[in-house]
């Protein structure tokens, strides 16, 4: 990236928020604190209000904006591919208010590039897992109003379907943090009724009145702590430890995730994964599609759960075979 280019992405990144730090953007920029330095005091010296204040960063003074940015054609195309997962991957109120922006993006595009989308918009497609298993939309399961409701600290009251008989809860929460996993968007709150953090899958959320009532988090995980205290719990969490044909890992790449990987350590030949996991059956089912070319090293509970289930398989099909 040349010095103009440079200095009209610092300016951008200035103007996208408050305050940023010098560090923020060297990191992004790939250049050294001194270079920062320098290149602020150029966009000064051309007449760009720039404000400082020690020990947090540099901003823009209020009332100071730059004329409309022409986006680049890979940045179009990113916008392009983001607004496919947002169709996939999020509830009505995200996608209605992401294909309005996208709406305002493509209108300050030239026509190479409004054609160049047009084109593009056709060679990508998004599936959530199996598209023959998964539902294909999402239903408007209040993600918009959660997001608020996270950022202003605000309880929320729901109405929760928490098991499969369709037996509602009424509850009241304090959001912590939205996480996408296993195919759904999952709500982290503080959850007043159990007097404990409660994982919600926001789809099986029917009722959503956000009280307006404040909560303070200062005694309160953020999500990142949330997710960290989950990696060292043991509570009703097993570890399994594989061996896997190194040839076989690349198949591995999406699903060990999927399944609970917490490491794994590369062995030359064979790639050693460890896992922490719920369901210690519903595991070893998953794992016994690999065949022979894995190996549970530990626990001695999962070789004999995956011993049992394959014994139940070789009966079920002896029973078959014999009934033809």
């Amino acid at each position: 990236m040349n010095r103009i280019d440079r200095l009209t992405a610092i300016l951008i990144h200035l103007q996208s928020k408050r305050v940023v730090k010098a560090e923020e953007m060297a990191e992004r920029f790939e250049i050294s604190l001194r270079t920062v330095y320098r290149d602020v005091k150029a966009l000064m010296e051309a007449g760009v209000p720039i404000g400082s204040e020690a020990g947090k960063g540099y901003f823009i003074v209020d009332g100071f904006h730059l004329p409309p940015v022409m986006f680049t054609q890979e940045e179009a195309s990113a916008m392009l591919v983001a607004s496919k997962l947002v169709e996939r991957m999020t509830d009505k109120s995200i996608q209605k208010t992401f294909e309005s922006a996208l709406m305002k993006i493509k209108a300050v595009l030239n026509d190479n590039e409004k054609d160049h989308l047009e084109n593009l918009q056709t060679y990508i497609q998004v599936f959530r897992g199996s598209p023959m298993s998964q539902k294909e939309e999402f239903p408007d399961n209040f993600m918009t109003d959660i997001q608020k409701a996270i950022v202003n600290k605000h309880v929320l009251r729901i109405d929760y379907s928490s098991n499969n008989q369709g037996e509602l809860t009424d509850r009241e929460i304090e959001p912590i943090g939205l996480f996408y996993y296993s195919f759904a968007w999952h709500l982290i709150a503080w959850c007043r009724l159990r007097n404990g953090y409660r994982d919600f899958r926001t789809d099986r959320i029917i009722n959503l009145k956000n009280t307006s009532c404040t909560f303070d988090d200062r005694s309160r995980f953020t999500l990142q702590e949330y997710l960290e205290s989950l990696k060292h719990s043991n509570r009703d969490m097993h570890e399994v430890k594989l061996l896997f044909d190194k040839p076989v890992t690349g198949y591995m790449s999406h699903a060990k995730h999927y399944y609970g990987l917490v490491s794994e350590e590369d062995l030359g030949d064979k790639v050693r994964m460890n896992f922490l996991v719920g369901n210690l059956r519903y595991f070893c089912r998953g794992i016994l599609m690999q065949g022979n070319t894995v190996e549970i090293e530990y626990p001695e509970e999962a070789k004999a759960i995956a011993q049992e289930l394959v014994e139940e398989l070789y009966a079920h099909y002896l029973k078959v075979a014999a009934s033809y």
